[in-house]
């Protein structure tokens, strides 16, 4: 399975295609559609969610609510487009036109300057408008089919913030994929303990009074994924490491980590390793899940446990310094419509990213022509790693 997007933050409409899905998933646009939601709520959101009601549109690949082996294509219209038009105009447009919303002020944090350096964009709103967090729409669509892929197959995918602003949720213990779904999803901040959603919630208002932006650490948590995805045998076939590039390429996140993570360095083997067994239930599974479910680059059958860190959002009411590139002299940065911060909103997009990468992973290894041939194989896998 492979994929592209398309779209410009103000652009008239956002596009992804998507190859290499089995024929015969049974898919809806209300699939999509409530990932979209989900990623468009959450404590902190800004004014761009209250205009934006973010509905797929399929154009292709599926049919009669299946799909059919082809491409399938999507696309979410920017609502805000209308108040764009001038600016954004796809066609020729007079001189004073092209200078409406020009950018030459660019943020710190963000692609502005850099990408104009790249690109020789003299208005750095060029850079802008795609490297816009609004390109995770897509993202997320596209999640939300790999998401009903791996749900037909018995594997279930949640995510929550763990922290905010440098307030840390406790995290319980033994929660299942569907309880951390449960939890998460009833919490204005995503995060499982009830204990500090007020003291976040006064965070996220007091920044943004501020006019300041905070980032945060989110965690997902995928079940029932079998054994034995991925490899160990070249650096780029390592199901962690393309999970890992997946989560980074989410805009503002600048680490990742599994299971433990970077505690595994304050601890010795023996607290890290997690202890084989075997019953015949069950076949082979490990007493903890410290590494995250992955050894040597595959699956080992444990949750797969994944943490991504967000910077906070580099567009600030009260901006940092910067330089004009036309007159080279220091000045405030612009100011672009944002959100105090999107944390929250984060840990829908990086559930989403990981379900994409697993769910390629798994098409990659099973015969999958067909769905049905897909679930006849995986079911049949599984049995296997039951009786090794």
């Amino acid at each position: 399975m492979r994929y592209i997007t398309a779209g410009e933050s103000h652009g008239p409409e956002l596009t992804a295609i998507i190859e290499g899905l089995p024929a015969g998933m049974p898919l809806l646009a209300e699939d999509i559609n409530i990932e979209l939601a989900r990623r468009q709520g959450g404590y902190g959101r800004g004014g761009r969610m209250l205009i934006e009601k973010d509905q797929v549109r399929f154009t292709s690949g599926v049919r009669h609510g299946k799909t059919l082996g082809s491409p399938v294509t999507m696309v979410v219209e920017n609502k805000d487009w209308k108040n764009w038009t001038k600016v954004m105009a796809i066609e020729e447009v007079p001189e004073k036109d092209r200078k409406l919303r020009r950018l030459s002020k660019p943020r710190p944090g963000h692609a502005d300057l850099v990408g104009g350096q790249k690109y020789h964009h003299a208005d750095l709103r060029n850079v802008l408008e795609r490297s816009s967090a609004r390109e995770t729409t897509m993202r997320v669509a596209i999640g939300a089919i790999a998401k009903k892929l791996l749900k037909e197959l018995d594997i279930e995918v949640a995510g929550h913030v763990v922290i905010l602003g440098g307030i840390e949720a406790t995290v319980p213990e033994n929660l299942t994929v569907k309880e951390i779904q449960t939890i998460s999803e009833a919490s204005p901040v995503r995060a499982l303990d009830a204990s500090v959603e007020e003291e976040m919630k006064t965070l996220i208002d007091q920044t943004k009074k501020n006019g300041d932006t905070i980032g945060g650490v989110v965690e997902v948590v995928i079940g029932g994924v079998p054994a034995g995805l991925g490899s160990y045998v070249q650096w780029d076939k390592k199901l962690d490491a393309k999970i890992a590039q997946a989560v980074t390429s989410i805009n503002a996140f600048k680490g990742v980590s599994f299971g433990l993570g970077f505690e595994m360095a304050n601890r010795p083997g023996s607290q890290v390793m997690d202890e084989i067994i075997w019953d015949e239930s069950n076949g082979y599974t490990r007493k903890s899940n410290n590494l995250g479910g992955f050894e040597g680059g595959m699956t080992n059958g444990e949750a797969i446990v994944v943490r991504g860190v967000m910077k906070p959002i580099p567009t600030l009411y009260k901006p940092l310094m910067s330089v004009d590139i036309d007159s080279k002299e220091p000045y405030k940065a612009s100011v672009e419509r944002s959100d105090s911060t999107a944390v929250p909103a984060a840990s829908v997009v990086c559930e989403n990213v990981v379900a994409t990468v697993l769910a390629a992973e798994v098409l990659g290894k099973f015969s999958s022509d067909s769905f049905e041939e897909l679930q006849a194989a995986v079911a049949d896998y599984r049995e296997y790693l039951k009786n090794y």
